[in-house]
């Protein structure tokens, strides 16, 4: 497979809305897409806490909206007015601890705001494709240690969990409902949702996420690192694998491919799953600092134990892990200690873009 299989030719000059560009995920997108030629309009709140990626890469040309999701009327205006060409909807409430908390909230930007983003595209002609990212928390986990592929049941046994499930539910209701090919005399947009696994990188500072409390604690005066649940066994992966493939399942919706517009796993192979203390003694290792504390409260809300993704079918749209465990760890340290130096965060991130556009994939 070419290394190049984002196409810059493809995404030069196209019109490009993506939801939640202030968040970790949506900035490093946001900024890849700059880079190729994209005109990139962003819908998000303000960005949460400091320091945050979105301000230090400094992204001037991303056409910047403060809307939020959940007000659907101001939502259908903005798609209408900006008239997109693809929409990669990254926009979501997306801490698991934090959910507990919030329910409610969780619901209605993950589940509503999809529905309104959904409504939004179905009044505007102009949108060819949309990318919903969902994650690999949506599935019904029986914790047998089974892999999850595209066919299993929806589910979620915590507030996040259970938001992501519906979101997927909605989002499948909505594509045959009202857009082709599924409905007849639809709007022509194809729709497709992404599932990805725990997603970590340079620049991620969000509270409750084990990498920026593992660069915290490595960072912090007294350089200890708490883990609350070491056994937890995770799909870790670089942010750039699954940016992607959404932005490969957003060529080939446009392109035409049958068969794209339905639910996709975005996961690294099963060789390279770690449970949470391997990733947090990588990462105290690559970084040369910092020891490791184990810290397993009282009455912890539930977690999944063990979450795996089937990415096999991701494969046929050319799709596959181009980053194994370590080249993950490597990349997510160097990134962080370069910040550290002093160094400026947009460059580190154009650095290891430009580094993993031109690397192949793994066997």
């Amino acid at each position: 497979m070419s290394p190049k299989d984002v196409s810059h030719n493809f995404w030069q000059g196209q019109r490009v809305l993506v939801t939640g560009h202030t968040g970790f995920k949506g900035a490093w997108l946001s900024l890849w897409l700059s880079q190729m030629g994209a005109k990139v309009t962003g819908v998000g709140l303000a960005p949460d806490g400091e320091p945050n990626l979105w301000d230090l890469s400094a992204q001037s040309g991303v056409d910047h909206h403060a809307v939020d999701i959940r007000d659907r009327q101001a939502l259908i205006n903005l798609v209408r007015d900006t008239r997109p060409e693809i929409v990669l909807h990254l926009a979501a409430q997306s801490l698991v601890r934090r959910s507990y908390h919030d329910p409610a909230g969780t619901f209605a930007t993950n589940v509503m705001g999809t529905v309104h983003l959904l409504e939004a595209i179905a009044l505007t002609p102009s949108v060819r494709a949309c990318v919903v990212v969902s994650s690999d928390k949506c599935y019904e986990n029986a914790e047998d240690g089974r892999s999850f592929s595209e066919t299993d049941p929806m589910g979620g046994l915590d507030p996040y969990s259970g938001s992501k499930g519906c979101t997927e539910l909605a989002t499948n209701a909505l594509r045959h409902s009202f857009f082709a090919p599924y409905a007849s005399g639809g709007h022509h947009c194809r729709i497709a949702s992404a599932r990805a696994g725990n997603v970590i990188g340079g620049g991620d500072w969000s509270v409750d996420r084990l990498v920026p409390d593992i660069i915290r604690g490595c960072l912090g005066a007294d350089g200890q690192v708490e883990i609350r649940s070491p056994n937890a066994l995770r799909p870790w992966q670089h942010v750039l694998e699954p940016l992607r493939g959404y932005l490969m399942l957003a060529q080939k919706l446009c392109n035409g491919t049958d068969g794209v517009d339905s639910g996709w796993n975005f996961g690294p192979d099963e060789a390279d799953e770690r449970p949470v203390i391997e990733v947090a003694r990588a990462l105290v290792g690559a970084l040369g600092q910092g020891r490791i504390a184990i810290d397993v409260p009282d009455n912890a809300p539930h977690e999944a134990t063990t979450l795996r993704l089937d990415s096999s079918r991701a494969r046929q749209i050319g799709w596959a892990p181009k980053l194994n465990f370590d080249d993950t760890i490597t990349m997510v340290a160097d990134w962080y200690a370069g910040w550290a130096r002093g160094e400026d965060a947009r460059d580190l991130c154009l650095a290891q873009i430009n580094e993993y556009e031109n690397k192949g994939s793994n066997p």
